[in-house]
């Protein structure tokens, strides 16, 4: 007869905190060192606007990485431009940065249901299989979109944080790399479309829900390689797919650029990557990533001033595609304003 009320079920519990992500923290950590201090496992999610987390009880995370917290942090409505509306408190473009900054945490960004899925059931194993004393950090949005089926052999390179989406026509036309995680990675498709369907321009599509664990693959090979220097080298997950690519290589993301340029040094093709720097604002979806240029249209102008740079397209047809998306050449950078 009640509205809501409190019920405990072998089955599960669920708390509604309210607007205290202090205290839903507290809990979280409650049951997620609960194998340890009571010796009862159990697995909590604590799903919260990502912009509350990090930013705002951070200080409270890293106390759940030292006492060894096992669960799920569920950063939801997450990136600087999926919120719509809600502007500079609610707009999360940063927390990816924070959580790398915790060894114990293993954080993604995930665009599809399939890579959410192969995140998940990685986690419970590595956690109360292994009993690995480590958390995830997975930032989900609100967006609708159309979700594929999952590739098949893929979920490893899911959980290494890259793998091939979609190979772009085998031809002699001038080819990119392009890369994306989040919500970002759907205008990164569409921007492959613009690519070939505009300018004749082929695209190789990588989906990256991690580029935190990308960085840290590749420094776990650089560290081995230094220490073994008479061994065969390891190789990065970064340089083991795009090693043998061809073509300039660009990144976008709902986050600050700092999160994807993690990788570069991995990479040695030429490689731009865009994101969210900057405050956050409240408007469409649509009119912040064109603001944050991280829109199809400025994936598609970075993929061709890329090309153009290598001498692969000319110079003057930037210009022309800058004029047909609109994208105005004097407006202030977003992090000036």
């Amino acid at each position: 007869d009640q509205l809501m009320f409190y019920k405990e079920d072998k089955h599960g519990q669920v708390l509604q905190e309210g607007i205290n992500e202090a205290g839903g923290l507290c809990d979280w950590i409650a049951a997620g060192t609960a194998y340890s201090t009571h010796n009862v496992p159990m697995i909590p999610f604590f799903i919260y606007y990502s912009m509350f987390g990090f930013q705002r009880v951070g200080d409270l995370i890293w106390a759940a990485a030292d006492q060894r917290t096992r669960g799920f942090l569920m950063g939801g409505t997450a990136g600087r431009t999926t919120l719509n509306g809600e502007g500079l408190q609610h707009e999360d473009g940063h927390s990816h940065l924070m959580s790398a900054t915790v060894p114990n945490c293993v954080s993604y960004d995930p665009t599809y249901a399939y890579e959410v899925a192969v995140i998940i059931q990685d986690g419970l194993h590595r956690m109360y299989v292994e009993q690995e004393d480590v958390f995830y950090y997975i930032t989900v949005m609100n967006e609708n979109y159309s979700h594929p089926a999952m590739p098949k052999g893929i979920e490893l390179d899911i959980l290494k944080g890259m793998y091939k989406f979609k190979e772009g026509t085998a031809n002699k036309a001038p080819r990119v790399q392009l890369l994306g995680s989040g919500t970002i990675f759907r205008e990164v498709e569409f921007a492959a479309e613009l690519l070939k369907n505009d300018w004749g321009v082929e695209a190789d599509l990588w989906s990256c829900p991690s580029f935190t664990e990308l960085a840290r693959d590749g420094q776990s090979c650089e560290r081995w390689n230094r220490l073994h220097p008479t061994e065969p080298a390891k190789q990065s997950h970064v340089a083991s797919c795009l090693g043998n690519a061809v073509g300039p290589i660009i990144a976008a993301t709902d986050y600050t650029r700092a999160f994807a340029e993690q990788i570069r040094a991995y990479i040695t093709a030429p490689y731009t990557v865009l994101g969210t720097d900057g405050f956050g604002r409240s408007d469409t979806r649509e009119n912040l990533r064109r603001f944050f240029e991280v829109d199809r249209y400025h994936v598609t102008i970075a993929a061709l001033k890329s090309l153009a740079d290598l001498g692969q397209f000319d110079a003057a047809k930037v210009e022309v595609a800058i004029a047909k998306y609109g994208i105005s050449t004097e407006a202030k950078a977003p992090w000036l304003i």
